[in-house]
């Protein structure tokens, strides 16, 4: 029997089915494997950590090895602390709140859990299994390239990679970025052009694997930063 096509929302509803067989891999800094890496700036107001599992810092330096002349990755982030995914949903959750009023709590629900993973036992979010990064296409100098033209930052029409209208160089960097990291194992969350991820429930739903191989993970002997542990939303850093 074919499989069933994967939905491209990847519904909470559908990665629970996907079991999680966790593998012990430990996180690493992915800096250390590959220091030709690039953080980019941060979005938000806290502290970023710098680690993925290893197989992921892995695959980063190879897909950033196949690059093009003259590009680079441009890391957003990898493994995410518990209390930040937390809060970046309620930042989400108000975002979509404000922007329709009018929303249902149903709807706003199923938008809010189609571009923040919410915190589930069964379902942990991508970035808090370390399988899962953020990143972008760089120049040489580390300047995230356009991947999003004509939308605005935070305009979610222009979130899909498949999103439709995007200029010539907006689809092109997509492209350059999509070959590297597909050819290295990675897949895409369909929804988020940026979001990529190996081992996690999405990646075995998305590739038809028998079960995930990362589960939620913390790093040893590692302390939230004091600031960053406030019950609230997160706050956007300055542009």
């Amino acid at each position: 029997m074919t499989p069933r096509k994967p939905s491209i929302l990847e519904p909470v509803s559908q990665l629970r089915r996907v079991r999680i067989v966790e593998c012990g891999e430990p996180l690493v800094e992915f800096l250390r494997v590959c220091p030709d890496l690039h953080m980019l700036p941060s979005r938000f107001r806290y502290r970023r950590e710098v680690m993925l599992r290893e197989s992921v810092a892995n695959m980063l330096c190879r897909a950033n090895a196949l690059l093009p002349k003259g590009y680079r990755l441009g890391i957003i982030e990898g493994w995410r602390a518990p209390h930040i995914q937390q809060r970046l949903y309620l930042w989400s959750w108000n975002r979509f709140r404000d922007r329709h009023p009018d929303w249902s709590e149903v709807k706003l629900k199923r938008t809010v859990n189609r571009f923040t993973a919410p915190m589930n036992q069964r379902v942990p979010p991508p970035h808090t299994t370390g399988g899962a990064v953020d990143l972008l296409l760089a120049d040489r100098e580390g300047k995230a390239l356009d991947h999003l033209s004509p939308y605005e930052r935070f305009d979610p029409r222009g979130y899909p990679m498949d999103a439709p209208n995007l200029t010539e160089e907006a689809r092109r960097h997509r492209q350059i970025l999509a070959d590297v990291l597909n050819e290295v194992g990675l897949t895409n969350y369909p929804s988020e052009y940026w979001h990529w991820s190996y081992g996690d429930q999405g990646w075995a739903y998305r590739g038809h694997h028998s079960h995930a191989i990362y589960g939620a993970i913390q790093p040893d002997d590692w302390q939230p930063d004091p600031a960053d542990l406030a019950e609230g939303p997160l706050e956007l850093a300055p542009d």
